[in-house]
């Protein structure tokens, strides 16, 4: 470990190298979902550090911030967390995931069965 400190901040707002990929039209719509997944990810992290005290809290009585730093989840707790990952994951897209089942039941476009008529 070096004598400097650490910059989060700078770690933090590394950019990617290459092109970001789109999902929308509107740059407004890919920052918001860029500041929605950047949420999730911090959720799901504090999820697994509560799970982690809450554990530890169960087996010990008493805990340090270096036991909940230490701490490596067995391989019941691990797959625990990965449940408990997935539900949270799904719950949070679930809106997304409705829009795209609508859009595959979705009426073909006019434009495409017009194409396929001019085909006949």
């Amino acid at each position: 470990m070096t004598d400097q400190a650490f910059d989060w901040m700078a770690a933090a707002n590394k950019k990617a190298k290459g092109k970001r990929p789109e999902y929308f039209d509107d740059p407004e719509d890919e920052r918001m979902l860029s500041i929605l997944m950047a949420v999730v990810g911090e959720v799901s992290v504090l999820r697994e550090r509560l799970d982690t005290v809450e554990r530890l809290l169960e087996s010990k009585g008493s805990i340090t911030r270096s036991d909940i730093d230490s701490y490596e989840p067995d391989r019941d707790a691990a797959y625990e967390r990965g449940a408990m990952a997935r539900e949270y994951i799904y719950r949070v897209m679930r809106g997304p995931q409705q829009m795209v089942e609508e859009l595959e039941q979705a009426e073909p476009p006019v434009e495409h069965i017009s194409e396929e008529l001019k085909e006949i």
